[in-house]
């Protein structure tokens, strides 16, 4: 079944929940696989909740519809029928929204968490956030000053951690830590989705995108949230918009904002899920496939 849906071996599909509506969350990254698993645990307690891993990097270069077409043979496969919610974080949600706009049939409502950009303004807003704060951070703490060498691109790497965080909570159970970043697929996917950016593809595509949208943003995250919203609602104008304050770019992490995050998904999940699902019931808590 894992090689059907395009993970190699011993690639796994978590499942958390056994009851409520079905939701699908899908990781960052790209690359950072296994880093949706506390937006999924913290979901669980009213949702059936599929975690897949993304395809790694391997002997298939990895692109936008590679991807794609990944999330719609789990949809067909193991969905038996039932339209899930989407919950996209960060490069997440930029993939729930270019699989809404091939197959928005499949799926009833998508929630974006900390989404990612679609124009070159909003990249250079989060680069310019990221060296301020990097440069602030090291002028308080100089034994890390050699860092200011470093070209922006390996800074941001190694201090994403705090840059793009508020006041985040501890990992405080082993298996809630995210695989090693798979810096290979990270690459090819993501110059493919600015390959499509830069030829039309996306965002104009999502004018066929007409199932509701939430985008739940935080305040202090670098991702600039009011610009990618407004980029984001030329083309789906019934996009909701809900900001954070105190929170940083996982607001499922963020001490003063996960329980308000939790409760402002939940809702809106809870509604427009219901719309269209019943309830199946036994989807099983974290089992492996």
């Amino acid at each position: 079944m894992t090689d059907e849906l395009g993970w190699n071996m011993n690639r796994r599909i978590r499942l958390h929940g056994n009851h409520g509506p079905l939701v699908i969350t899908l990781h960052g990254g790209p690359g950072a696989t296994g880093s949706a698993v506390r937006l999924a645990q913290g979901l669980s307690r009213n949702f059936q909740v599929i975690e897949p891993w993304q395809r790694p990097s391997g002997e298939t270069p990895l692109t936008v519809a590679v991807h794609i077409e990944d999330l719609h043979s789990l949809i067909l496969s193991h969905c038996k029928g039932e339209k899930p919610a989407l919950v996209g974080s960060s490069w997440g949600a930029m993939l729930a929204l270019a699989y809404a706009a091939e197959h928005s049939e499949t799926i009833n409502g998508i929630a974006l968490v900390g989404c990612g950009t679609f124009d070159k303004a909003s990249r250079e807003v989060i680069v310019q956030k990221r060296r301020l704060k990097i440069a602030d951070y090291i002028s308080k703490h100089p034994e890390h000053k050699a860092d200011l060498q470093l070209d922006i691109g390996a800074q941001m790497m190694k201090w994403h951690g705090m840059t793009d965080a508020y006041e985040p909570l501890p990992i405080d159970d082993a298996s809630l830590a995210p695989e090693p970043f798979d810096m290979p697929g990270h690459i090819e996917t993501w110059q493919d989705m600015l390959r499509s950016q830069e030829t039309g593809i996306y965002p104009q595509s999502f004018t066929s995108v007409k199932i509701p949208t939430i985008m739940l943003h935080g305040a202090d995250d670098p991702h600039p949230g009011t610009m990618i919203r407004d980029t984001l609602k030329r083309y789906i104008p019934h996009l909701q918009y809900h900001e954070f304050p105190r929170c940083g770019h996982d607001p499922e992490i963020e001490k003063y904002a996960k329980d308000d995050f939790f409760a402002v998904i939940s809702s809106w999940l809870k509604e427009h899920c219901s719309k269209t699902n019943g309830a199946q019931q036994g989807v099983g808590h974290k089992r492996q496939l």
